[in-house]
């Protein structure tokens, strides 16, 4: 980072932008993986394309990237547990996590999101890979949404639903 930017504030400045917590799940060589996310967005419509952001920095890097296909997983509030742990601790999924049904990626169960994607681009920026993803299929139902906010969780409540 350049000298003239405090990272440290850098940092904050970014944190002011809330965004939706998200983890992403593949099948790996050492088994179903999973990592949580907040760099994630939808690219286009037509085809159906989304990306998210892998830090360089991340034990699950190698893993992440080599991944042909992964599925994306929007959070529910209730699901803030599950953020910390693929954030910070196991990010091995038990098998009474997910469903699967190969070559599908694991499928985590309580997802108010899920979007199955087959890697389309990797691009190195910075001090993370920006991976693209093409959705092959996607299920999505109501509930508030677990959100990320200056360093700490929210919710965005579904404007469907009470």
């Amino acid at each position: 980072m350049s000298d003239a930017l405090d990272r440290s504030a850098y940092r904050r400045a970014l944190g002011t932008f809330s965004t939706g917590v998200c983890v992403v799940t593949a099948h790996t060589p050492e088994g179903a993986f999973g990592i949580t996310v907040n760099s994630f967005t939808s690219v286009s419509l037509d085809p159906p394309l989304i990306l998210w952001c892998l830090d360089e920095g991340s034990e699950r890097h190698g893993l992440f990237a080599a991944a042909d296909r992964f599925a994306v997983h929007v959070l529910p509030v209730e699901d803030r547990e599950m953020s910390d742990r693929f954030a910070w601790g196991v990010c091995r999924l038990s098998q009474d996590e997910f469903d699967t049904a190969d070559p599908a990626p694991p499928r985590l169960k309580n997802a108010l999101a899920r979007l199955d994607c087959i890697a389309e681009q990797r691009l190195p920026m910075g001090d993370h890979l920006t991976i693209v993803g093409r959705v092959l299929d996607f299920d999505s139902r109501s509930g508030d949404a677990l959100t990320y906010f200056r360093g700490r969780y929210g919710t965005a409540a579904d404007p469907h639903e009470g």
